[in-house]
């Protein structure tokens, strides 16, 4: 129990401790100022003072170290501390300030106007006698900055107006800083008006917008802060506002269409920046008419312009990011005496001030991204792309209803060259950048395939600290609009349209590394689909290089081959994918490792600088060097070899292992993909029994005949019709095993069906006419729960085991669309020969 009653307890201090704290960032700030002004002996504050003002403050950190307020040079003053006073021939301030009634507090702070029509208003005697009051008091600045007509309808009836204007500066209790805290409404002394407070963490502590400037002056008879300004009479909504001011009409409008008004007259504490007529006129009228008539978009434009926090411009000391209603964020700031939102000076008319919330009027719409149409995304550095799309006319066909991503390179991008192009061929290069769907950054994945408006297929490739399409890789910016995203790219992107192998061939520069690929039998793993990083010497790095030395290398094959493969490595890597300055180990197929990092924007492999990276294939990536790689931990144990590689390798010393050899790489590291076709092929096999385990050795003579390729691309069968071929095959064990499942009755039949298409992924072979042919375990699992009413026989296929095997895996049970052999033959039961159709994949 005593556990209980001490962890609550500490909870509870800790509680009040952490929300006194929460509401004493004046205070705070306070005690900031008095440890920079240290060396000016005791109680003394430091303020920073904006140049060409009499505006100070008890600065920030951010702004002390800048020597700025709001942009402009602030001056370092030494004053001292609320509630202390000098003493002739000290240093510092050592005395304390008199402590006197409010009255007198006023003359003490220098509140003299304040004093002076208190007096004259028979205030006196209240503040002079007993009680505790909160005064706000405005100072002599104050005063002299109220509207002159305001100033002098106070002045002229001082027994009513002047009176109930001070006593609404006025609260009937005493309220130091701590325990004004943000978001507080208290209950003033005239007729019971509202006084909003904010206390934001910068120090600033606000009284319907108007700032503490000398705070926690203690009096006999309660408290005196002193304010930059005098205060007016709150009563009104910010719809209110909005509903009876004529230059926010069109803003009316706006939140009316978007049902976005009803939510200003409701309790908050709202910041609405609001556009005025004359702002709303400076749109393109397409785009004004564009968003009015689109109610997500005009609810988007009109909630960008509200924040859910009251934002003073007095407490606004430097630029800080909020975010709005839609969502999305601005950038609230100041340059001087102006609030800026986004950087640009803006505000007209700033803090008038609602019962919910303050009000800012500003000369400019603010559109969100959410309600521009994606073309209009694109910022100061796509401005080329954005423009290029307008002038070859594929804006227009981003319409708005539409769905689309942009993938919009950076304006140095584009070299002059490209700028010079046909124009036909330039707006091929751009439709290469529009995607037809909505794709968001983190709906990217690598190995992802996009479709073109072209008609092209662009791969994503995603990195530990990047993504990348094709070559190019983004920067940061996406954004989404109404109708599709934009992503910013490094570089234009150029979609690959041959293979490895291809690109090897067509440049004379690779020619000595391709003869030596193609002498290695690795010229098929470069020309297949696949994902590879192939780093490719030149034919400099050959440079010495003797017919002779080349045919020592091409009769070692496994030396040649853990060479050429030490050069490549399975995945696609683009150069500037890697995160710069950092070592990325990469495992080559040979076996070996490559260090790869960017340094400069230069891929550097085994410290070796490629001399142009990223060239796209269809299957891999290349990055081309200069120099032969080599794994510094392979021992040569041949010394004809070992001059050879002497010879092309000098910037890594190469181990000698008398007597070492390589060892030998299968080509089993990749999967060869066989194109999709059928075979008809007259006969039947033949179905034994056979014990598990026998091997069947069996000569079959006779003449297969291939009628019919059929090539299956993009879903469509392409017939190749090839001549008759006689052919003698050796079909020896083992033997491949089937299971057949045969189902009695039509219904049967249809729930067999079912059960197969729900419950088996991957069908390995379908005989027409006999039943389903299925691998036993597959079926084994089928059948546990499918019920008495099918039965299954194990038969056994005569066959060349590595390919029947092979076929086997390929086969799907979909019946494939090609023309069939009329059957003309008969076994010697006189039973029809069943025509026996092998599908490849």
């Amino acid at each position: 129990m005593k556990i209980f009653f001490l962890f609550t307890f500490s909870t509870f201090l800790l509680s009040a401790f952490e929300q006194a704290t929460a509401s004493a960032h004046y205070d705070k700030i306070l005690t900031h100022s008095r440890i920079r002004a240290r060396d000016q002996g005791p109680n003394v504050c430091a303020l920073q003072q904006v140049m060409g003002t009499k505006k100070k403050y008890f600065s920030t950190c951010r702004n002390w170290y800048q020597g700025a307020i709001c942009g402009k040079k602030a001056t370092v003053l030494y004053e001292c501390c609320p509630g202390y006073m000098k003493m002739d021939g000290t240093r510092g301030c050592p005395a304390v300030a008199p402590i006197d009634h409010v009255y007198g507090t006023l003359g003490i702070v220098g509140a003299t106007s304040t004093q002076q029509y208190s007096d004259i208003s028979k205030l006196r005697e209240e503040i002079e006698g007993r009680g505790s009051f909160t005064f706000f008091a405005p100072s002599n600045e104050a005063w002299e900055q109220l509207n002159s007509e305001i100033h002098r309808n106070l002045v002229d009836n001082v027994n009513i107006e002047l009176y109930n204007a001070l006593h609404h500066h006025m609260v009937n209790k005493r309220m130091l800083t701590k325990d004004l805290k943000n978001g507080m409404t208290l209950v003033s002394m005239y007729n019971d008006q509202k006084l909003l407070i904010n206390h934001y963490p910068n120090g600033v502590v606000t009284v319907n917008c108007a700032r503490i400037i000398h705070g926690n002056q203690i009096a006999t008879n309660g408290v005196v802060h002193v304010i930059d300004r005098v205060l007016t009479a709150v009563g009104n909504t910010i719809q209110d506002f909005i509903e009876v001011e004529d230059d926010l009409s069109s803003l009316r409008a706006a939140a009316i269409t978007s049902d976005v008004l009803d939510i200003l007259g409701r309790p908050g504490h709202y910041t609405l920046f609001a556009p005025t007529n004359e702002a709303f006129e400076r749109l393109p009228r397409g785009v004004l008419e564009r968003i009015m008539g689109d109610k997500v978009a005009s609810e988007a434009l009109v909630k960008f312009h509200i924040l859910n926090t009251l934002q003073c411009s007095e407490a606004i000391t430097g630029g800080a990011v909020y975010e709005t209603l839609e969502g999305n964020t601005v950038e609230v700031g100041c340059d001087g005496e102006s609030l800026t939102v986004n950087g640009v000076k803006m505000v007209k008319r700033k803090d008038i001030v609602t019962s919910n919330g303050v009000i800012h009027l500003i000369d400019e719409v603010l559109i969100p991204d959410s309600a521009k149409q994606v073309i209009e995304l694109g910022g100061a550095q796509q401005t080329t792309f954005t423009d290029l799309v307008a002038q070859l006319g594929l804006a227009s066909s981003l319409r708005p209803e539409g769905q689309y991503t942009l993938l919009a390179p950076l304006n140095g991008a584009f070299s002059d060259d490209t700028l010079r192009m046909d124009q036909r061929l330039l707006k091929t290069i751009l439709q290469n950048h529009i995607i037809k769907v909505k794709v968001g950054l983190n709906e990217l994945y690598n190995g992802q395939e996009l479709e073109t408006i072209g008609g092209k297929l662009l791969r994503v490739f995603v990195y530990r600290t990047a993504v990348c399409i094709e070559n190019s890789c983004m920067v940061r910016g996406s954004k989404e609009g109404r109708n599709g995203f934009i992503h910013i790219f490094r570089q234009i992107i150029n979609p690959a349209e041959k293979t490895l192998h291809e690109m090897l061939r067509n440049d004379k520069r690779f020619s000595v590394f391709l003869s030596l690929v193609k002498a290695a039998d690795l010229d098929d793993v470069l020309s297949r689909p696949g994902e590879w990083t192939l780093f490719v010497p030149t034919n400099d790095a050959f440079k010495g290089l003797t017919d002779d030395d080349k045919d020592i290398l091409i009769r070692d094959k496994n030396a040649l081959r853990n060479i050429l493969l030490y050069h490549l490595t399975q995945g696609v890597f683009i150069g500037s994918g890697f995160e710069p300055g950092v070592t990325n180990i990469l495992k080559t197929i040979q076996g070996g490792k490559l260090y790869l990092k960017t340094v400069n924007d230069t891929l550097l492999v085994n410290e070796l600088k490629s001399r142009e990276s990223d060239l796209m294939a269809t299957n891999g990536v290349i990055h081309v060097i200069d120099k032969l790689l080599y794994p510094a931990d392979l021992p040569v144990g041949n010394d004809q070899l070992l001059t050879i590689l002497k010879k092309l390798i000098k910037y890594i010393q190469i181990k000698f292992v008398r007597d070492s050899t390589f060892k030998e790489i299968p080509l089993t590291f990749y999967n060869p993909s066989i194109t999709q076709l059928t075979k008809l092929i007259e006969g039947e096999p033949e179905f034994k029994i056979v014990r598990e385990g026998e091997t069947i050795t069996k000569v079959i003579h006779g003449e297969p005949i291939i009628k019919t390729y059929t090539k299956i691309i993009d879903g469509r069968p392409v017939e190749v019709t090839e001549k008759k071929v006689t052919e003698e095959r050796i079909i020896q064990g083992p033997e491949i095993k089937y299971t057949r499942i045969t189902a009695g009755g039509s219904d049967n039949e249809e729930k067999l069906k079912k059960l197969l298409e729900e419950e088996v992924t991957k069908v390995t072979k379908f005989i027409e006419g006999d039943g389903h042919l299925l691998e036993d375990e597959e079926i084994k699992r089928l059948l546990q729960g499918a019920g008495t009413e099918y039965t299954k026989v194990t038969k056994v296929i005569e066959g060349e085991p590595q390919i029947i095997e092979r076929e086997i895996k390929k086969v799907h049970l979909e019946e494939a669309p090609v023309r069939r052999v009329q059957p003309t033959r008969r076994t010697q039961g006189g039973a029809a020969r069943r025509r026996t159709r092998l599908a490849y994949s």
